[in-house]
């Protein structure tokens, strides 16, 4: 599948990975469907390009919501056969400290957005995707989730972002096999250190010493080679079923 076949749905469209690989798929003649909470970046993508994007303010955890999303996205394109799953939240929490115990409500919400709702948007979207006319490979879409380098090697504070993306990491498989008979791949992307709108609120000095621990490039990822990744997922067909480590060979300290 080349670009310019693509109609991505992106989840967590509006800023960071989501809107770079949005903005990617876009410049080489995709199209794409953002889905975010933040109408008004999203808006202003459509703006920019407004044949070829369209946004749905969603809630990913929400069925109602979705399929709402996903039928405004198939009504201006006619199909929709790539997935991208950036949407997510990474709050810090630790199980016991000086403000109290790790709450019970942010573990949940942090599985109910991270993996919850990657679930969500996969078994809808792919009940869309089956039906597509598959090409001379047989295939019918592609689905593209985002874990974490913490699914792997999390650090104190993120037991719940660990396990929510770990949950992704777990399922990508099953998942895989499961839709392999309709002619959709399933692949998992597990993020470093991104220069994301998260990052961009630590103080400069912060920013640095975080880039430093990556053995090479001795810097931050950009939403741009998340996007270039995507791609290479898209075209690849022989990719199914796996998870990427996009992180420049880090392994995360405690810490």
């Amino acid at each position: 599948m080349q670009l310019n076949e693509v109609v991505a749905f992106i989840t967590g469209g509006a800023s960071g990975m989501g809107a770079a690989t949005a903005q990617h798929i876009v410049s080489a003649g995709g199209k794409a469907i953002l889905v975010d909470v933040n109408e008004q970046k999203g808006q202003e993508l459509v703006a920019s390009n407004p044949s070829s994007i369209v946004f749905a303010k969603t809630d990913v955890t929400d069925e109602a919501s979705v399929n709402a999303a996903l039928d405004k996205g198939i009504q201006a394109f006619g199909k929709i056969n790539v997935v991208v799953n950036c949407a997510g939240i990474a709050p810090p929490a630790k199980l016991l400290s000086r403000k109290g115990i790790h709450t019970l409500a942010q573990f949940e919400q942090v599985i109910s957005i991270n993996l919850v709702g990657t679930f969500n948007v996969i078994r809808l979207a792919s009940d869309r995707m089956q039906h597509n006319t598959p090409d001379v490979d047989g295939q019918r879409g592609v689905i593209v989730n985002t874990a974490s380098v913490a699914a792997f090697d999390g650090q104190i504070g993120q037991a719940a972002y660990s396990a929510s993306k770990g949950g992704v990491v777990a399922m990508t498989l099953p998942i895989a096999r499961e839709l392999a008979e309709h002619g959709i791949r399933v692949m998992t992307i597990a993020p470093g250190l991104i220069e994301t709108p998260m990052f961009a609120g630590l103080p400069e000095p912060a920013q640095q010493a975080l880039a430093k621990m990556t053995p090479f490039p001795k810097r931050l990822g950009k939403p741009s080679e998340y996007a270039f990744l995507v791609e290479s997922i898209i075209r690849n067909t022989m990719l199914n079923g796996e998870v990427i480590r996009f992180d420049g060979g880090i392994r995360m300290q405690p810490k």
